[in-house]
């Protein structure tokens, strides 16, 4: 049996103010031609198939373009929400996304409740635990959230989760190939910067004990970068399909091809998608700017600029703008004892809001209730699902 595993797609993405969604398109195209090409028997999206709970049309559009052209391949597909996506949305879709030949689930559920998807693939039986992403806000009772210490919820959360998944694995059938398709974080997974912070955090971490090790394949989103998780059965993320942010600068994209026999742990190719629009950092001083404008006056992509200033001159990103249009942030660096080294930003993208909150009023000797905390909480992740 062979197989596609792809993730993060975020149709809708806007980097400064530029729409990504074009060189998805093509990404999910290029797909389509492997697909046909390989002859893949089912393709598993695992999650954040937009970048925001309500996309624009002319990201579903694309969507589900691509899911109508693998139909029309006699290609099925299985297609779980992220965290950027509306568990809600996709859940009111999926009769709908049926009639394509895409099993979609929004929220997680258990296997007598529909969280097992089964298909009959021309190369044999193929079973699906799904595990869309699980808001802990959602999965914990809200007097637990109340009145539970922090630690104790996490591992509450982190049961509940770890409950589900071996339920779903409990599901499993001997006869058939049994994946696991998942939209979380595991520990030791190596990340990019550009995932969404808080629901990367110890809340939502979890341990790679947590995941069923009876099943020939985990397909797992949300982290952007690809790779291989450690664990007792073949675990891999397959990362976003384009240089979402700075922080993948070079990163090579794709997706992961599986070919998988019935008891057998899957063999895992990662295959590259060819990047139409990389992002490029330069760093320089300013004296040098004029060359390194000239240098990177064709580049096709995305540029960032961190230049190196005594002191910020006025007119600088226009200066940057009138040569490289296609730069999209310009940063100067001020320079600190004579050092023309520039300085290198702070990532604070695995920083917990709700932890800082709570420093922010102990540094003042302040003690909140848990009735505020979970006031900030909640505003916090309201805010996080709709600017997510």
């Amino acid at each position: 049996m062979r197989l596609i595993h792809t993730s993060d797609w975020h149709l809708g993405r806007k980097l400064k103010g530029v729409d990504r969604t074009p060189e998805i398109a093509l990404a999910l195209d290029e797909i389509l031609k492997y697909a046909k090409e390989f002859e893949v028997d089912a393709i598993f999206v695992s999650g954040d198939i937009f970048d925001v709970p309500n996309p624009t049309t002319e990201a579903e559009r694309v969507a589900y373009d691509f899911f109508y052209k693998l139909n029309q391949l006699s290609i099925p597909s299985i297609a779980i929400a992220g965290n950027h996506d509306s568990a809600n949305r996709i859940d009111s879709l999926a009769h709908l996304l049926s009639l394509a030949g895409v099993r979609a689930l929004g929220r997680p559920r258990i296997a007598e409740e529909g969280g097992i998807v089964n298909l009959e693939t021309a190369s044999g039986k193929l079973c699906i635990g799904a595990m869309p992403f699980a808001s802990e806000r959602k999965l914990l009772a809200a007097e637990d959230v109340w009145n539970k210490e922090a630690l104790e919820q996490r591992n509450d959360y982190k049961s509940l989760v770890t409950y589900v998944l071996q339920d779903l694995a409990n599901a499993f059938k001997s006869d058939a190939v049994n994946v696991i398709l998942a939209h979380m974080t595991v520990d030791g997974a190596k990340f990019t910067g550009s995932e969404a912070a808080f629901y990367s955090g110890a809340m939502y971490s979890l341990s790679g004990q947590s995941i069923p090790s009876d099943c020939q394949y985990v397909g797992l989103g949300h982290i952007h970068r690809p790779q291989q998780i450690p664990n007792a059965a073949p675990t891999y993320y397959a990362g976003s399909l384009i240089q979402v942010d700075f922080g993948e600068v070079d990163e090579e994209k794709g997706f992961n091809l599986i070919e998988v026999e019935t008891g057998r742990p899957a063999k895992v190719r990662f295959q590259p998608l060819t990047c139409h629009k990389p992002l490029k950092l330069v760093e320089c001083h300013l004296e040098q700017l004029d060359e390194h404008l000239a240098s990177h006056h064709n580049f096709e992509g995305y540029l960032k600029f961190a230049i190196a200033v005594d002191t910020p001159p006025i007119g600088l990103a226009d200066r940057v703008r009138k040569v490289c249009p296609q730069a999209v942030i310009i940063e100067p660096k001020l320079i600190v004892n004579d050092s023309v080294q520039i300085p290198e930003s702070k990532n604070n993208a695995r920083s917990d809001p709700i932890t800082e909150f709570q420093k922010f009023y102990r540094d003042r000797q302040k003690n909140l209730s848990p009735e505020v905390i979970t006031a900030f909480k909640e505003l916090y992740m309201e805010f996080s699902e709709i600017s997510a």
